[in-house]
Protein backbone atom coordinates (compact mmCIF):
# COMPACT_ATOMS: atom_id res chain seq x y z
CA UNK A 1 0.00 0.00 0.00
CA UNK A 2 1.30 3.52 -0.52
CA UNK A 3 2.40 5.07 2.37
CA UNK A 4 -0.37 7.80 3.44
CA UNK A 5 1.11 11.64 3.89
CA UNK A 6 -0.45 13.93 6.40
CA UNK A 7 -0.19 17.13 3.99
CA UNK A 8 -0.84 19.42 6.86
CA UNK A 9 1.86 17.94 9.21
CA UNK A 10 4.12 18.19 6.09
CA UNK A 11 3.49 22.11 5.67
CA UNK A 12 3.82 22.44 9.57
CA UNK A 13 7.38 20.41 9.51
CA UNK A 14 8.67 22.62 6.16
CA UNK A 15 7.46 25.78 8.28
CA UNK A 16 9.05 25.22 11.52
CA UNK A 17 12.83 24.09 9.38
CA UNK A 18 12.23 26.77 8.19
CA UNK A 19 11.61 29.33 10.94
CA UNK A 20 14.55 28.00 13.04
CA UNK A 21 16.97 28.22 9.27
CA UNK A 22 15.67 31.95 9.61
CA UNK A 23 16.43 32.94 12.63
CA UNK A 24 20.25 30.93 12.99
CA UNK A 25 21.41 31.37 9.27
CA UNK A 26 19.42 34.80 8.18
CA UNK A 27 16.85 34.86 5.13
CA UNK A 28 19.82 36.02 2.43
CA UNK A 29 20.92 32.19 2.31
CA UNK A 30 17.82 30.53 2.32
CA UNK A 31 17.11 28.69 -0.52
CA UNK A 32 14.49 26.02 -1.03
CA UNK A 33 17.15 22.95 -2.55
CA UNK A 34 19.75 23.56 0.87
CA UNK A 35 16.72 23.41 3.06
CA UNK A 36 15.51 20.48 1.39
CA UNK A 37 19.07 18.98 2.51
CA UNK A 38 18.45 20.31 5.83
CA UNK A 39 15.42 18.78 6.39
CA UNK A 40 16.32 15.33 5.24
CA UNK A 41 13.77 15.76 1.84
CA UNK A 42 14.40 15.01 -1.63
CA UNK A 43 15.48 17.94 -3.75
CA UNK A 44 11.78 19.67 -4.90
CA UNK A 45 9.80 17.47 -1.81
CA UNK A 46 9.02 20.77 -1.00
CA UNK A 47 7.07 22.18 -4.11
CA UNK A 48 3.70 20.72 -4.15
CA UNK A 49 3.81 22.00 -0.86
CA UNK A 50 5.55 25.47 -1.46
CA UNK A 51 6.41 26.34 -5.31
CA UNK A 52 8.04 29.61 -4.41
CA UNK A 53 10.45 30.93 -1.58
CA UNK A 54 7.84 33.53 -1.26
CA UNK A 55 4.62 31.36 -0.24
CA UNK A 56 7.06 29.33 1.96
CA UNK A 57 8.15 33.12 3.49
CA UNK A 58 4.68 34.03 3.88
CA UNK A 59 3.43 31.03 5.41
CA UNK A 60 6.93 30.81 7.85
CA UNK A 61 6.12 34.59 8.77
CA UNK A 62 2.20 33.20 9.95
CA UNK A 63 3.05 30.51 11.63
CA UNK A 64 5.16 32.42 14.00
CA UNK A 65 2.74 35.33 14.16
CA UNK A 66 0.25 32.36 15.21
CA UNK A 67 2.12 30.80 17.44
CA UNK A 68 2.78 34.40 19.23
CA UNK A 69 -1.14 35.04 19.25
CA UNK A 70 -1.96 31.63 20.75
CA UNK A 71 0.62 32.45 23.98
CA UNK A 72 -0.65 36.02 23.81
CA UNK A 73 -4.43 34.26 24.21
CA UNK A 74 -3.40 31.75 26.84
CA UNK A 75 -1.50 34.10 28.84
CA UNK A 76 -4.43 36.92 29.00
CA UNK A 77 -7.34 34.75 29.75
CA UNK A 78 -8.99 35.75 32.57
CA UNK A 79 -7.14 39.13 32.63
CA UNK A 80 -8.21 42.50 31.24
CA UNK A 81 -6.74 46.31 31.31
CA UNK A 82 -3.06 46.90 32.18
CA UNK A 83 -2.76 43.26 33.34
CA UNK A 84 -3.64 42.18 30.07
CA UNK A 85 -1.61 44.45 28.64
CA UNK A 86 1.75 43.88 30.43
CA UNK A 87 0.99 39.85 29.27
CA UNK A 88 0.12 40.40 25.94
CA UNK A 89 3.64 43.04 25.39
CA UNK A 90 5.56 40.28 27.58
CA UNK A 91 4.68 37.43 24.46
CA UNK A 92 5.62 39.70 21.88
CA UNK A 93 8.90 41.31 23.23
CA UNK A 94 11.98 39.24 22.66
CA UNK A 95 12.73 38.16 25.97
CA UNK A 96 14.16 34.64 25.61
CA UNK A 97 15.84 32.43 22.91
CA UNK A 98 12.26 31.47 21.57
CA UNK A 99 11.17 35.31 21.06
CA UNK A 100 14.38 36.59 19.77
CA UNK A 101 14.53 33.97 17.28
CA UNK A 102 10.89 34.94 16.23
CA UNK A 103 11.72 38.79 16.63
CA UNK A 104 14.80 37.99 13.89
CA UNK A 105 12.21 36.30 11.47
CA UNK A 106 10.19 39.25 11.62
CA UNK A 107 12.99 41.45 11.20
CA UNK A 108 14.09 39.67 8.02
CA UNK A 109 10.16 39.50 6.71
CA UNK A 110 9.94 43.02 7.49
CA UNK A 111 12.46 43.94 5.11
CA UNK A 112 11.27 41.69 2.16
CA UNK A 113 7.59 43.22 2.63
CA UNK A 114 9.17 47.03 2.23
CA UNK A 115 9.25 45.93 -1.56
CA UNK A 116 6.48 43.28 -1.65
CA UNK A 117 2.71 44.41 -1.22
CA UNK A 118 1.71 40.89 -0.74
CA UNK A 119 3.70 40.27 2.35
CA UNK A 120 3.13 43.84 3.83
CA UNK A 121 -0.50 42.87 3.41
CA UNK A 122 0.74 39.72 5.88
CA UNK A 123 1.85 41.87 8.51
CA UNK A 124 -0.74 44.54 8.19
CA UNK A 125 -3.09 41.69 9.62
CA UNK A 126 -0.98 40.74 12.64
CA UNK A 127 -1.32 44.39 13.23
CA UNK A 128 -4.97 44.25 12.50
CA UNK A 129 -5.16 41.84 15.43
CA UNK A 130 -3.05 43.30 18.12
CA UNK A 131 -4.54 47.02 17.51
CA UNK A 132 -7.91 45.52 18.14
CA UNK A 133 -6.60 43.66 21.28
CA UNK A 134 -4.94 46.64 22.88
CA UNK A 135 -7.89 48.89 21.65
CA UNK A 136 -9.81 46.31 23.74
CA UNK A 137 -7.61 46.45 27.15
CA UNK A 138 -7.55 50.17 27.00
CA UNK A 139 -10.74 50.82 26.87
CA UNK A 140 -10.88 48.51 29.79
CA UNK A 141 -8.02 50.63 31.66
CA UNK A 142 -8.93 53.75 30.41
CA UNK A 143 -12.56 54.00 29.97
CA UNK A 144 -14.55 54.58 26.00
CA UNK A 145 -13.71 57.28 24.00
CA UNK A 146 -10.59 58.26 26.27
CA UNK A 147 -8.67 60.98 24.41
CA UNK A 148 -5.34 59.51 24.81
CA UNK A 149 -6.16 55.88 23.84
CA UNK A 150 -5.13 55.84 20.27
CA UNK A 151 -1.72 56.92 20.80
CA UNK A 152 -1.30 55.00 23.41
CA UNK A 153 -1.91 51.89 21.36
CA UNK A 154 -0.36 52.93 18.54
CA UNK A 155 2.60 53.51 20.76
CA UNK A 156 2.65 50.23 22.27
CA UNK A 157 2.33 48.86 18.58
CA UNK A 158 5.68 50.95 18.09
CA UNK A 159 7.63 50.39 20.81
CA UNK A 160 6.78 46.10 20.78
CA UNK A 161 8.19 46.50 16.63
CA UNK A 162 11.16 48.88 17.70
CA UNK A 163 12.01 46.60 20.62
CA UNK A 164 12.12 43.37 18.15
CA UNK A 165 14.44 45.23 15.31
CA UNK A 166 16.53 46.58 18.40
CA UNK A 167 17.30 43.18 20.00
CA UNK A 168 18.09 42.04 16.48
CA UNK A 169 20.39 44.98 15.43
CA UNK A 170 21.68 45.78 19.18
CA UNK A 171 21.69 43.36 21.11
CA UNK A 172 24.35 44.36 23.62
CA UNK A 173 22.00 46.95 24.85
CA UNK A 174 18.62 45.58 24.48
CA UNK A 175 18.98 42.87 27.09
CA UNK A 176 16.13 40.97 28.50
CA UNK A 177 16.40 43.37 31.92
CA UNK A 178 16.24 46.72 29.85
CA UNK A 179 13.52 45.30 27.74
CA UNK A 180 11.51 44.74 30.53
CA UNK A 181 12.37 47.95 32.56
CA UNK A 182 11.38 49.60 28.86
CA UNK A 183 8.25 47.77 29.18
CA UNK A 184 7.69 48.89 32.92
CA UNK A 185 8.37 52.38 31.99
CA UNK A 186 5.49 52.52 29.10
CA UNK A 187 3.01 50.57 31.86
CA UNK A 188 3.88 53.54 34.12
CA UNK A 189 2.48 56.55 31.43
CA UNK A 190 -0.22 54.50 31.40
CA UNK A 191 -1.18 54.09 35.49
CA UNK A 192 -0.40 57.86 35.00
CA UNK A 193 -3.54 57.60 32.69
CA UNK A 194 -5.66 56.28 34.99
CA UNK A 195 -4.09 56.45 38.75
CA UNK A 196 -6.77 53.95 40.08
CA UNK A 197 -4.96 51.06 38.18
Amino acid sequence: MPKIVDHDQRRREIVEVTWRFIAREGIEKLNLRDLAAAAGYSNGAFKPYFPTRDSLLVATFRYVAEATDRRIARMCQGQSGLGALEAFAREVLPLDELRRNEARIAVHFWHLALGDRALAAVNAQTMDRWRELIDQWLGQLLGPEHPAARVARDSMINFLMGAQASSVLDEAVNTAESLEAQLQYRLDALRRLHPQS
